[in-house]
């Protein structure tokens, strides 16, 4: 495990900036990657989707970098660029040579400090009609898209702050310049985001820099986090639905574990021993055996505020989706009385364990996963600990996962074609 003992210099600037530094001169390049604490998570109702549409503002400039520059600065040097927005927070990521790393400092801070200036009704209204566009296309207009929405909305108890999508309800999407400015000042000031500088690099250098280009930026108050009742369902909701597919699908979901909950890592193995491969259970039942579907898949999603166990399967023309329903809860309840194999945990903690390490060689994502770490466990070396989870997931952890959420009551969406038309 020594691998994965990671070693880094964490430090706040005097404005509540958290500062990562590793360093790692295997190659000549840096990854900067900024985690804003900030997802759809912190929004409120009436007015989702506000933290992704951040995630289009930040590139149409701010007071010194013109309109859509900050793409083009990036791309001219060789770097890569995006950014990303989920329920607990948004980022933004760059991978440079690492002599331009002063350039991306530059560009990080002057979004973070000066975007209000530069921004517009103009570019607003701009970037609402690119969010309704992204909405249209990938949720009222892809077959099943509209799937997540409706099952978070139902699971969660209104108000939740999982209960709505990411990139927001399409009603609320038109929102005022100064409720937009707002939330900007709310959630994008220094004391709110934490920085990974990860890379090649001189760390006095890079100290240095980082004072120079955001220690002067001033911090509003921390906000609040939100506010909620514990989740819970009291029977079952069956909810149907006709769209223009071609196949029959069905989606189970449940409460579940938050994130680095007890039984958090316990539930990722069982997904993967259910879905994970063409040998799994479900899979190799449904899909191979018995060719009663044409996919399925299981996983858990984990947050910061609560989690969903998700199961899902398409069935195969004239399949009805009740027999698809039948032999997945016989098969939780297989695992329920008799748990999962040695065989079946060591095939999934590998998996598990090699897709981890394997993801850490890029550079982007070993950053990413510092401030990943600083974010939820306070402690960015986790490596260790969060790979231990999965070592020490037992037979007897998977039962008494399943046994405390996964026979409770739950969410059912069937989505089936319509021939109407």
């Amino acid at each position: 495990m020594e691998l994965l003992n990671i070693k880094y210099n964490k430090y706040t600037l005097q404005n509540g900036m958290n500062i990562i530094l590793y360093q790692d001169k295997s190659l000549p390049l840096v990854s900067v990657n900024i985690w804003y604490k900030v997802g759809s998570g912190n929004e409120t109702e009436g007015k989702t989707g506000l933290a992704h549409l951040f995630e289009h503002m930040m590139f149409q400039g701010s007071e010194n970098v013109p309109k859509e520059m900050h793409f083009r600065f990036i791309q001219e040097v060789g770097g890569s660029l995006n950014g990303s927005t989920n329920t607990d927070r948004t980022n933004y990521y760059e991978k440079v040579p690492s002599n331009y790393l002063e350039l991306v400092l530059w560009l990080e801070s002057d979004r973070m400090g000066y975007l209000l200036p530069a921004l517009t009704e103009e570019k607003l209204k701009n970037q609402i009609d690119v969010v309704t566009n992204e909405r249209l296309e990938r949720y009222e207009n892809q077959p099943y898209g509209l799937a997540w929405e409706i099952i978070s909305s139902n699971l969660y108890s209104k108000g939740h702050p999982y209960s709505w999508p990411t990139i927001g309800f399409m009603q609320d999407i038109n929102y005022k310049l100064d409720e937009v400015k707002k939330f900007f000042r709310t959630y994008y000031s220094p004391s709110n985001a934490s920085i990974v500088i990860a890379g090649d690099f001189e760390s006095s250098k890079v100290i240095n820099l980082v004072e120079k280009y955001f220690g002067e930026i001033s911090s509003d108050s921390t906000p609040s986090l939100p506010t909620f009742n514990n989740v819970t369902l009291e029977k079952n909701i069956l909810l149907e639905r006709k769209e223009n597919v071609q196949l029959a699908r069905i989606y189970f979901a449940w409460h579940s574990e938050s994130a680095f909950g007890k039984y958090d890592a316990s539930l990722e193995v069982l997904a993967d021993i259910l879905s994970g491969s063409k040998n799994s259970r479900l899979y190799k039942n449904l899909v191979f055996e018995k060719e009663l579907a044409q996919d399925v898949t299981a996983y858990q999603n984990s947050g910061k505020y609560g989690g969903s166990f998700i199961i899902i399967a398409t069935a195969k023309p004239g399949v009805e989706l009740e027999t698809l329903k039948v032999e997945i809860f016989k098969e939780l309840k297989n695992v329920e009385s008799k748990g999962a194999s040695d065989k079946e945990l060591l095939k999934s903690k590998n998996g598990i364990k090699s897709g981890f390490i394997h993801s850490l060689q890029n550079i982007d994502s070993l950053a990413n996963q510092l401030n990943y770490y600083s974010f939820y466990l306070d402690e960015p070396n986790s490596f260790t600990y969060d790979l231990k989870r999965y070592e020490d997931t037992i037979s007897a952890l998977i039962t008494e996962a399943v046994k405390k959420y996964l026979t409770k009551p739950y969410v059912e969406l069937r989505i089936m074609p319509d021939r109407s038309s």
